[in-house]
């Protein structure tokens, strides 16, 4: 994977005091943060009453430069992605400015209110939408929102069922993805996609203005692709159920928004249905392979959630052949 290769744990050990010393940070005391369902982990740093993040991405599995590209595009453009302090891509790691605790999902949970902050959310999208994506970002084409749909039938079908799908069952499935991607992409322009926009890499800065009120985390496997994308990710969220009332508010204040001038509004809710259908039916496959392959069997407990929102999706009318390909395919008296 992109030409880097694994090291030791004690060369990769070694390299990290190396770096941190090279920023003044080698006293640091460390506090693990929460990981992701990626290779990658997170410790907290605390120095002379400062902190910043250290970010452990190990090669070949992981690879941090693509991490600082966006990273950079984004700050260089007013958003507030962290600032990386020091890097060593090829051991995998980077030492990042600290946003602090303020994620959406706690901070609404505690009492903040969930109008203000998806608001702010949607201005941040419908800005970086409206740039020039960042340099050799790669597009989010067709033939790749196939092959992530295709988790689904690779990894959840054959757990669900104790068997894998017939040949033929599969070529049906792609074939109507097809057919509703290519309808979804041709709705808008494309643009920037962070592809992980939602409550759990959204960071509320009050004290900061402007766009900037919003921290970004998350976004190093942005592609360029449908408008729709990142408003899905944000509003059918996986692990926060946003309230109907916000959601539907919220879409609305994206469409009345420059950027989505000249849209037809239909054929936009169209795509924002396709391109949420697609993305729990990824999710799906890369939660089932994430208990089945690497053990981490809490992601099964998203799944009804996943189920739900992936109904809600099927219901529109332009899904209905998928639709019926999923009530046979696994009944829903079958399903989480």
């Amino acid at each position: 994977m992109s030409g880097l290769v694994a090291l030791s744990e004690d060369e990769r050990a070694r390299r990290r005091r190396k770096m941190l010393a090279s920023v003044g940070w080698a006293e640091a005391d460390f506090a693990p943060l929460a990981g992701d369902a990626s290779f990658r982990s997170y410790q907290r740093l605390s120095q002379g009453g400062e902190t910043r993040v250290l970010m452990d991405a190990p090669p070949p599995q992981e690879d941090v430069r693509p991490f600082v590209a966006v990273a950079n595009w984004l700050r260089q453009h007013g958003y507030s992605a962290p600032e990386i302090l020091a890097v060593d891509d090829e051991a995998g790691y980077l030492l990042l400015e600290d946003l602090g605790d303020g994620l959406y999902i706690h901070d609404i949970l505690a009492g903040a209110d969930e109008t203000t902050l998806y608001a702010a959310a949607i201005e941040v999208l419908a800005d970086y939408q409206g740039r020039e994506a960042s340099p050799g970002i790669k597009p989010y084409s067709t033939e790749v929102l196939i092959q992530e749909a295709r988790l689904f039938t690779d990894w959840y079908m054959p757990y669900a069922t104790s068997g894998p799908l017939d040949d033929n069952r599969i070529e049906e499935y792609e074939a109507l993805w097809h057919r509703a991607l290519s309808q979804a992409l041709d709705v808008g322009n494309p643009v920037m996609v962070l592809r992980d926009y939602h409550a759990e890499n959204l960071i509320w800065l009050p004290e900061r203005s402007g766009l900037a009120r919003v921290g970004l985390l998350d976004f190093q496997d942005a592609l360029f692709g449908s408008m729709a994308y990142d408003l899905a990710s944000l509003l059918k969220d996986i692990r926060r159920v946003v309230s109907p009332d916000v959601a539907e508010q919220m879409l609305k204040r994206y469409l009345a928004h420059p950027i989505a001038a000249g849209l037809d509004t239909e054929e936009f809710r169209r795509a924002y249905a396709v391109i949420g259908a697609q993305r729990n039916t990824k999710i799906i496959g890369i939660f089932t392979r994430l208990s089945q392959r690497d053990g981490k069997h809490v992601y099964l407990d998203y799944l009804p959630r996943l189920w739900q929102l992936l109904a809600d999706d099927l219901a529109h009318s332009a899904l209905a052949d998928l639709r019926d390909w999923f009530d046979t395919a696994l009944p829903p008296d079958q399903r989480p």
